[in-house]
C-alpha cells in the first residue's frame, strides 16, 4: 500500500527532453532520438505543418 498518491511527488525528474542540433530548442528526446519540434533523427525534411502558421498570423 504504498505506490499511490505520495509515491507520485517522485517522477518527473529525469531529463527527457535536450536542445537539438538542428533547430536549437529543448525537445530533442533522448529515448526516441528525434526533435518534437523539427523533426530531427526522423526525416531529413523539416517538421512544418499548415495548422501552426494559424497561430502566428492572428495577431
Amino acid at each position: 500500500m504504498s505506490d499511490g498518491t505520495a509515491s507520485f511527488g517522485k517522477r518527473g525528474r529525469k531529463i527527457v527532453h535536450i536542445k537539438c542540433r538542428r533547430c536549437g530548442s529543448v525537445s530533442f528526446h533522448r529515448r526516441k532520438g528525434y526533435c518534437a519540434s523539427c523533426g530531427f533523427g526522423r526525416s531529413k525534411r523539416l517538421r512544418r505543418y499548415n495548422w501552426l502558421k494559424k497561430k502566428k498570423d492572428r495577431y
